[in-house]
């Protein structure tokens, strides 16, 4: 099924992307998930960045091959990553989620100040929602984002976790409420702020169970002043920003699926054609058919829905409100079914499925279970879903 939604064009960026990602990152991913590398981390986002494909998202600023790049490159890009170390892949989704409002939404001297640094490979950025009590629901929101009249300036307040890139990235994407007077999503302003801003900290670093190599922390906001021009977009219209942002990162989160889910599934298919078992190769079984053909139609189910969400992105002609739904499907199809593959190819390698010494399955197990937590849980995405098909109602959650 592999591009059946994607043109002869596309097919070819698949290839050349897997062929760079191939040299470029397969040598290093050992690296990543054994010692943690940054060093490693970087080098494969520079090269990156000097081949062009931190552009994919800005027609203006790409200058490859593609005549008309988009997000299904960017898709494309992920899931090629993600196949070989989604810790890596997590890092440049994030670079390119904080890049695209920067793109999009900032003034022009504060997007050239920023953006270049972001798509060359030589910086990276980060996006900063996340709170105690704030995920996917913003109305907790503790963050604050005041305008200083006297200085021109505006002062952050607040503490964001689970903040990937914390600590490692040059630029943040920072989200708070500039009225509290009104709704959250109503009165909620987005900013960027550098790294080496007075009054930003970084607490601490966590130690997830998978994704190792990935940079995730806290980002803690103390009396913190940029210029007034910092401001994306206008002031109290944040939330339309991380409306669209959402969208964008949900899609990406697709082709994350799709990647994990894809090598999870070669791994069971080679086992189960060369492991014997009571006499017979393992996939003669009729328990073991069972789980490759069902890894086989999630994957490739996901594959149409993602790049049907992609595509749709692509073609300009829907709302961030009309792109919502496609992209929740897309992150909810092929989330779980990575996280399916991959528990699933454990279960057929059996004890070499649990060792390092065997091969990749345990990593691939451990990195997929925060997939259908990242960018808005599978039970948010359902809510999402559901409240299209459901209009007449008001869903509570």
């Amino acid at each position: 099924m592999k591009d059946f939604l994607l043109s002869t064009q596309d097919g070819q960026f698949r290839s050349d992307a897997r062929d760079f990602l191939q040299r470029e990152l397969g040598p290093r991913a050992a690296a990543i998930e054994d010692r943690e590398e940054w060093g490693e981390v970087k080098a494969v986002i520079k090269a990156l960045g000097e081949g062009g494909y931190l552009k994919l998202m800005f027609q203006d600023l790409y200058q490859g091959s593609l005549s008309a790049p988009g997000l299904t490159h960017a898709v494309i890009l992920s899931e090629e990553a993600a196949a070989l170390s989604y810790a890596f892949e997590t890092t440049i989704a994030t670079a390119t989620s904080c890049a695209y409002p920067l793109h999009r939404y900032a003034q022009p001297e504060v997007r050239d100040q920023y953006l270049a640094g972001i798509v060359n490979g030589s910086e990276i950025g980060a996006i900063c929602v996340t709170e105690q009590n704030v995920g996917s629901d913003s109305a907790g929101m503790q963050t604050t984002i005041v305008f200083d009249s006297a200085t021109n300036e505006w002062v952050i307040n607040g503490f964001k976790r689970y903040i990937s890139n914390a600590s490692v990235a040059d630029t943040y994407i920072v989200y708070g409420i500039s009225n509290p007077d009104v709704a959250p999503q109503k009165g909620m302003s987005a900013i960027v702020v550098p790294k080496g801003t007075k009054g930003i900290r970084f607490p601490r670093t966590y130690n997830f169970m998978g994704r190792r190599g990935c940079i995730v922390g806290e980002v803690e906001f103390t009396n913190c002043r940029v210029p007034a021009n910092h401001l994306l977009g206008q002031v109290n219209e944040g939330f339309k920003i991380m409306l669209s942002m959402f969208n964008f990162e949900r899609v990406i989160l697709g082709g994350s699926g799709l990647g994990v889910a894809r090598s999870a599934f070669e791994i069971a298919r080679r086992h189960a054609q060369q492991r014997v078992s009571f006499g017979q190769k393992l996939g003669c079984k009729q328990l073991i058919w069972n789980s490759i053909s069902e890894m086989s139609w999630r994957i490739d189910a996901a594959e149409l829905i993602t790049y049907r969400a992609a595509k749709l992105y692509d073609s300009g002609h829907l709302s961030p409100k009309e792109l919502m739904k496609p992209a929740s499907m897309a992150k909810l199809c092929s989330t779980e079914a990575a996280t399916f593959c991959a528990d699933a190819t454990v279960q057929i390698l059996g004890g070499d499925g649990l060792t390092k010494q065997f091969g990749r399955a345990e990593q691939i197990y451990r990195d997929a279970r925060a997939l259908t937590i990242v960018g808005g849980t599978t039970e948010m995405v359902k809510y999402l879903i559901a409240s299209v098909d459901l209009p007449e109602i008001k869903i509570n959650l």
